[in-house]
């Protein structure tokens, strides 16, 4: 018996450090194949079934190769962890790794890294702790806060600010972007958050990352330019079917109005500050602040995503878009006359040059082998050229690296095979090991596909969900999620719900998800209602939840502009988009949806998928046979007997 069976066996370290600890086989299997994974330097691929344990089944060999302690390797490795989320990120570093680290006996040094907007940035706090004109009162009692905070702070992590909210306005202003950083010509540079958290993750021996971090990181060592994430010998993706569309988003470009705008607060400030004698310094920056917000309110009121090469074949836009070249390039002149006079108009001047190059980017819509499309948040307007594929790219990183890359995630497979993900990076030669969930789904839990329900689309249809739900509301006492695949839908059938039961109804968008989260776990008969956010990541354990409505196959928006052209260029080279492309995505979607119900060998529970195309399309038997072993039935009331007898 090898450390890594040793540490799972009956007697072993992790039998001792946590009560009622049992061994599960899968979760061996799966250390076992990791640590073969990192000694050799290789690539996996692993999907662990929900209940596996996948997070001590990678962390164990991971601690096991790093130096520290009793399970000092013989050749110690560095090792990033990257998983989904910055929440995950903390689970990981707060409760999961001090476990795993004091049942091994370990003293190896972890670091918790995010990206540089985490962190409060020291220079520009100073920058904008007068100003009083470009701040309105919220955001100047935001700032009252974080000065507070700053003076006792040890780690500048702006996580740690409890009592601002998350989207407070204040925080471009306290924290750095790659852009406007100054990087070493700062005066502050010794004392800088980024750079401590930054020499911290060089001094470990295992580090935490968030995969937008390290995508974003590996684009910037691309450019041999500005990375956060030291080198390492070993990389592990947690929750890795993540990671497809953050690679996609992080190997193109993109050109917004947002770094417009913030150039512009910048060299406002700078004006207004230390070079009050150019005054065509603070008409340039306004101009091109007027023209952004012009550009934005071309776009429809609510966010939105479409596509760029066609929006800018229409005049209007065409204009407007080329009226942006023509402030961005006057606020250049205006900036290069005052080159050299201090550090930050400096670093203004770098930043213009850029937004030059990256318009220039925006308005060649015609290369070939990506997509141009564009997104808009309430102020703001995003244009991306996103690459159609990053398998090239991405295996080409892999092979250089020399590294060991090994990806988990519950939802990997479909179909039973790893082909879609494969393909997508361009893992040919990877090892594959597909794990099942411990659990007893045929004891434990019913599928209820209805019969008679209006197509997606047909009137009624939001009317027939909430005639649909009310049974097994009342039946599960609430303990209820309803999953949407669009707000539309969600808030016609909140509508309806709230006159049809008396249940606290939670609906996403009128409070935090942590805080809509908090409430229907506290509550005894609250129902939940929520769309994409919430298919993924909720972990809600025992009687809390035994009911989970999902109203449709989550097939992608066929206006998504980045699956367009995917599937396009699928068709071009001769293949089937939506075996290829759509059906692969909305199986994984659906996967991580159904993994809401049962997170524990004690959980019972309904999960009922309101879209005959389960059972009358052909394709229904891909999605059927990605799901977990359910007993099946057609029969609502079967689904009211069930959560009656929990309850009994």
């Amino acid at each position: 018996m090898n450390l890594v069976q040793q540490a799972f066996s009956h007697q072993g370290a992790l039998a001792k450090a946590i009560d009622g600890f049992s061994p599960r086989q899968a979760q061996t299997d799966m250390a076992v194949k990791v640590s073969d994974a990192i000694a050799q330097q290789e690539s996996l691929i692993v999907e662990a079934g929900t209940g596996t344990g996948k997070t001590f089944a990678y962390l164990i060999p991971a601690f096991l190769n790093i130096a520290g302690g009793e399970s000092s390797a013989e050749n110690p490795k560095k090792i990033i962890v990257s998983t989904g989320t910055k929440n995950l990120q903390e689970q990981l570093f707060h409760k999961d790794i001090p476990l795993i680290k004091k049942a091994l006996a370990s003293n190896a040094q972890i670091a918790l890294l995010k990206g540089r907007a985490n962190y409060l940035c020291l220079y520009r706090l100073e920058q904008y702790q007068h100003s009083r004109g470009q701040l309105d009162a919220q955001m100047l009692n935001d700032l009252v806060k974080v000065k507070s905070w700053a003076n006792n702070t040890q780690a500048g992590d702006i996580g740690e600010l409890v009592n601002v909210a998350e989207d407070s306005a204040i925080f471009p202003y306290v924290t750095s972007t790659l852009d406007n950083c100054l990087a070493r010509e700062c005066p502050n540079y010794e004392a800088c958050y980024l750079v401590k958290a930054r020499q911290k993750a060089i001094d470990a021996d295992l580090i935490v990352v968030n995969h937008h971090l390290f995508f974003a990181d590996m684009a910037l060592k691309d450019t041999g330019f500005g990375e956060l994430i030291p080198k390492a010998q070993v990389m592990i993706f947690d929750e890795a079917h993540q990671i497809g569309d953050i690679a996609s988003e992080y190997f193109g470009e993109s050109f917004s109005t947002r770094q417009m705008s913030d150039l512009c607060t910048d060299v406002l400030q700078i004006h207004r500050s230390s070079l009050t004698d150019v005054k065509q310094l603070g008409l340039a920056a306004e101009k091109l602040q007027k023209r952004c917000q012009e550009f934005r309110l071309l776009f429809n009121f609510d966010p939105e995503r479409g596509n760029w090469r066609e929006k800018c074949q229409q005049s209007r836009f065409s204009l407007k878009f080329k009226a942006l070249q023509t402030d961005i390039d006057f606020l250049y002149q205006v900036i290069k006359l005052c080159v050299s006079r201090n550090e930050a108009i400096d670093n203004c001047f770098d930043r213009v040059v850029k937004l030059l190059a990256q318009y220039e980017v925006m308005k060649d819509v015609d290369a070939f082998g990506m997509s141009f499309w564009y997104e808009t948040t309430p102020r703001h307007v995003v244009l991306h050229k996103t690459p159609l594929t990053v398998a090239d790219k991405f295996s080409a990183f892999v092979k250089e690296s020399g590294a060991g890359w090994i990806f988990t995630s519950a939802t990997l497979a479909v179909d039973n095979s790893f082909s879609h993900f494969i393909k997508q990076f361009g893992l040919s030669g990877a090892k594959q090991l597909m794990l099942e969930s411990p659990f007893d789904y045929q004891a434990q839990s019913q599928l209820i596909v209805p019969r008679y329900l209006p197509q997606a689309n047909e009137q009624g249809r939001a009317q027939s969900l909430a005639e649909l739900a009310v049974p097994l509301i009342q039946a599960s006492h609430g303990a209820c999620f309803m999953l949407f695949t669009s707000y539309r839908v969600m808030n016609e059938v909140a509508e309806l719900l709230a006159d049809m039961v008396d249940n606290p109804l939670l609906v996403q968008g009128q409070m935090a998800k942590r805080v809509l989260l908090e409430q229907f776990i506290d509550s005894d008969d609250a129902v939940l209602l929520a769309t994409a956010s919430f298919w993924e990541g909720v972990d809600v354990r025992g009687d809390k939840l035994t009911c989970v409505i999902i109203d449709k196959l989550p097939f992608a928006s066929p206006d998504d502009p980045l699956l367009q052209a995917r599937c396009e260029d699928a068709r071009r080279q001769g293949g089937d988009p939506f075996a290829q492309i759509q059906l692969p995505q909305a199986v994984i979607a659906l996967k991580q949806g159904v993994g809401r119900l049962i997170r524990d060998v004690n959980d019972r529970g309904i999960l009922v998928i309101c879209d005959d195309r389960l059972v009358s399309r052909p394709y229904g038997q891909t999605f059927l046979k990605s799901l977990p072993a359910m007993k099946r039935s057609r029969d609502v009331h079967k689904a009211e007997q069930f959560l009656q007898s929990l309850r009994d």
